[in-house]
């Protein structure tokens, strides 16, 4: 069986819930041909990263796959792109607000995900949940955390990856799109069995 190292973040930008790891929670613990290690990371560039590649050298995971909030967004979003790009709107959750930073000072412009991102938005859209594949992951520490991940792993054999989820129905301001928590967690499990 294969494993599969899964994280959520915890909450930011001044919510008090993060619809990622509320999802990654409730996941079961095998999936498809995956065997699951979940751990919510925290919403701070570089040390999401690093907590994230601290529990890999621990569990020796086949595939790292890290998922976030996206608030806006109407449908789950697996990330094609990681970008080597710092840049804060708002600050993390330890008050850090890089602009115009590099992730890795000597690392390229870009990696593209290693993981199938096709084949898992086709997975989600075949058992009826909004999916679209994105090609930005932004520039805070969702994006940080997947371009560091993919420049670590670069050349290896571990496939990492970043999908971005809507906000839960409580966070959606009027007109705001949401996902129910429960779509969330069966587009996930959908998702994961599709990477195969």
């Amino acid at each position: 069986m294969k494993k599969l190292l899964i994280t959520g973040f915890d909450p930011f930008g001044g919510e008090t819930i993060n619809p990622a790891w509320e999802a990654v929670k409730l996941l079961p613990d095998v999936i498809g041909a995956y065997e699951l290690t979940k751990m919510e990371i925290p919403t701070v560039f570089g040390a999401a990263s690093r907590e994230v590649l601290d529990a890999a050298q621990a569990c020796q995971p086949d595939v790292i796959l890290c998922i976030g909030q996206a608030g806006g967004r109407k449908a789950i979003t697996p990330e094609m792109v990681g970008i080597n790009l710092r840049h804060a709107r708002i600050a993390d959750n330890a008050g850090n607000q890089p602009q115009d930073e590099p992730v890795a000072a000597d690392g390229p412009a870009a990696y593209f995900a290693t993981v199938p991102v096709r084949k898992m938005t086709q997975a989600m859209e075949d058992a009826g949940i909004a999916a679209a594949v994105s090609y930005s992951a932004g520039t805070f520490v969702c994006n940080d955390t997947l371009y560091a991940l993919l420049h670590h792993y670069a050349g290896t054999a571990v496939q990492a990856g970043f999908v971005h989820v809507p906000f839960l129905p409580q966070q959606a301001k009027e007109g705001v799109p949401f996902m129910a928590l429960e779509e969330i967690v069966r587009g996930l499990t959908a998702m994961i069995e599709g990477m195969e």
